[in-house]
């Protein structure tokens, strides 16, 4: 409640809130790219990397942040191409050329060991990170991540994959015309039956539809299109899994067309002492199973990445 006092405007309960909790949103500058990104939490305290999915960016984190900075230092940036960051013209929009400048982003913010969040996109960005530097990854928390194995895929990747037998050309005006506001919007509602999709709020396509230019369209373009040289990795994928067993959750939501159970199951081939969740949502967790998937968060972090 407000009081006056001297002619002057005082808010009580200033004093009391704690900052450190509250997502606060920069810009920097790596490898020459303006980027934006968020940050909760204290700057001593374990860090949490967000790697984004598409066709989101680190608003997807939003809700989540404040849930877990008490005792995490949370970290979510836009990538190059997406969201508040910079489109350069020169830059490798790729899987590996994400995963080299998410690199360099922890390192211009000084971040040495973290825990990784692998999400949609984020997944094959991130575990790339992971392959690069396994000493620096204390664990992962899968949640729908784009799988490797190509058995255990949702039947929307067969959309995807018609398009490989197209000349390129061809291949890259089939998948201009999936590139839209509604495609948004389906990617976002995904699988979801009808109570849990009215819970998905018309801001993540809305906003991240007007985001997109057509510099960022064609970007969009050719990472689909790289999905097919991307399951070349897939085996060195499976192999840093079964070499380094890192401590992992697995939250996943099944109602999902690219994602469903199986291939949340998939993981356990090669890490067979993986906490698995089966939450009764679908790709976008974060939006509809907010506390459920925070407090697995919580109870997993509190027991391998705790000061």
């Amino acid at each position: 409640m407000a009081a006056a006092r001297g002619g002057r405007r005082a808010v009580s309960g200033g004093p009391n809130v704690n900052l450190a909790t509250l997502v606060r949103h920069h810009i920097t500058t790596v490898a020459g790219i303006e980027i934006f990104y968020r940050e909760a939490g204290p700057k001593e305290a374990p860090v949490l990397l967000l790697p984004h999915g598409y066709p989101c960016s680190s608003y997807e984190f939003r809700n989540l942040m404040p849930r877990l900075a008490d005792h995490w230092r949370l970290i979510a940036p836009d990538f190059p191409g997406a969201g508040y960051s910079g489109t350069p013209d020169d830059f490798d929009y790729s899987f590996d050329g994400y995963a080299a400048w998410l690199e360099a982003f922890i390192g211009v913010l000084d971040v040495d060991r973290f825990a990784l969040y692998l999400h949609d996109f984020g997944s094959p960005i991130g575990a790339r990170l992971a392959i690069r530097h396994p000493s620096r990854i204390v664990a992962p928390i899968i949640q729908n991540g784009d799988i490797p194995y190509e058995d255990a895929l949702g039947p929307k990747y067969a959309d995807i994959e018609v398009t490989w037998a197209l000349p390129r050309a061809e291949m890259r005006k089939a998948l201009a015309q999936a590139i839209s506001e509604e495609t948004f919007r389906e990617e976002f509602l995904n699988d979801l039956p009808p109570p849990l999709a009215d819970t998905i709020p018309p801001d993540l396509w809305r906003l991240h539809w007007s985001m997109i230019t057509p510099q960022r369209k064609e970007i969009a373009i050719d990472l689909i299109a790289g999905l097919r040289e991307n399951r070349a990795w897939f085996p060195e994928h499976r192999k840093y899994l079964r070499q380094y067993r890192p401590p992992t959750l697995i939250v996943w939501g099944p109602n999902d067309h690219y994602m469903p159970e199986q291939s949340a199951r998939a993981y356990l081939r090669d890490l067979p002492d993986a906490e698995l969740h089966l939450l009764d949502g679908g790709h976008w967790l974060l939006e509809t199973h907010l506390d459920e998937v925070a407090a697995l968060m919580r109870d997993f972090l509190g027991r391998v990445h705790a000061v």
